[in-house]
């Protein structure tokens, strides 16, 4: 029995799954929503820019500001 149950909560479960990925496929985001106003593409070198350089340089930030805290407290203890 308990087999069952759990086959059917599969089924359940896969089935919904799909159809939540079937909703939000992308051709249902062909037509335009009231008040849709896509602004211009961004260009190759602003995409890297704001994906790729901008988490780095902001990692890098961070890093060098944990590093400058744990090396003083380093001067601190010795």
């Amino acid at each position: 029995m308990s087999n069952k149950k759990n086959a059917l909560r599969a089924g359940t479960v896969t089935a919904g799954t799909a159809l939540m990925l079937l909703m939000s496929s992308p051709a249902f985001a062909l037509t335009r929503d009231d008040g849709d106003d896509p602004g211009p593409g961004l260009s190759v070198i602003q995409t890297l820019g704001l994906y790729v350089v901008t988490p780095i340089v902001l990692f890098l930030v961070i890093a060098g500001l944990v590093m400058m805290t744990d090396k003083s407290r380093k001067k601190a203890k010795g």
